[in-house]
């Protein structure tokens, strides 16, 4: 390499260099998109046209939020080189609030790609929806180093779909249903049925008649909640589950926290130390 005298590399071999790895990023990220194209042409949302921004988290492989956790290659098969990907397909007027959440704790387990897309079929989407999986990662053009793959497509659909499989999996439809398979990645359902049978219990409850249901139906979930918050902690008893994930989130979306009874204010507050509610909230401020 030509040096000064004083033993300095020449400023144009540096400026040389530079430019050298700036035309190599270029082609990874030129890669990387040609990648999710060849990804995108499998499935019917092969007219995206906008990608807005990808992000990665690699935090501490482990987590304290869950005792068990579940193995990655035993749920979605052995890692053979190619990136896995969820791709959800959401409605912009219906933000799935529970994804956020079960995005934020697959982050802190896995190394995600977090890609948001916008279809063709939406004309507008507010900023926060647009960067409500993160901000862009400088290595997001280097697939190989993460383990996950989640994209989020907005688009006009009357139910939120999910494919991981796009070859051999028909969709799954439905936001408590992805939420049921997103949270099978993070920890094992409960083994005992009649826990396991509560959970789901809540669930349905969560998304049918918290969020679906009438002023009525509101009122008499926000009883019961609170009847079973005075007697413990969680939903599902002394661990925390899906089941507060999706009441949590259809809790806030039915009404403002302060209106709900003492209970359930408390368990809201528990909820929202643990962190990875935050990207929930801040789609409802």
């Amino acid at each position: 390499m030509p040096m000064y005298q004083n033993g300095e590399v020449d400023p144009a071999v540096k400026a040389l260099e530079a430019r050298q790895d700036e035309i190599m990023r270029k082609l990874y990220e030129l890669k990387a998109a040609v990648e999710g194209l060849a990804k995108t042409v499998t499935t019917p949302d092969a007219d995206l046209d906008l990608t807005v921004s990808s992000s990665l988290s690699s935090q501490s492989s482990s987590s304290t939020t869950f005792k068990d956790t579940a193995d990655l290659d035993t749920l979605l098969g052995k890692d053979l080189g190619a990136l896995r990907d969820i791709v959800i397909n959401a409605n912009p007027a219906q933000p799935p609030l529970t994804l956020l959440v079960l995005h934020s704790l697959l982050c802190q387990r896995y190394r995600v790609l977090s890609t948001v897309h916008v279809h063709s079929s939406v004309t507008s989407v507010p900023p926060q929806l647009m960067s409500c999986l993160g901000p862009r990662h400088a290595d997001s053009y280097a697939r190989q180093l993460f383990q996950l793959g989640f994209t989020l497509i907005w688009k006009d659909v009357s139910k939120l779909q999910m494919k991981f499989s796009v070859q051999n999996m028909c969709p799954i439809e439905g936001e408590a249903n992805v939420a049921r398979f997103l949270f099978k990645l993070l920890a094992p359902y409960p083994s005992d049925p009649a826990l396991a049978t509560l959970v789901d219990s809540w669930v349905d409850t969560a998304f049918f008649q918290l969020a679906e249901g009438s002023a009525k139906e509101r009122a008499a979930v926000l009883r019961t909640l609170n009847s079973s918050l005075g007697r413990n902690p969680w939903l599902a008893g002394p661990e925390f589950s899906l089941a507060d994930i999706a009441c949590y989130c259809c809790v806030l979306q039915s009404g403002p926290a302060s209106s709900t009874p003492t209970n359930v204010q408390r368990w809201l507050k528990s909820c929202e130390n643990l962190g990875h509610f935050r990207p929930a909230k801040l789609l409802l401020q």
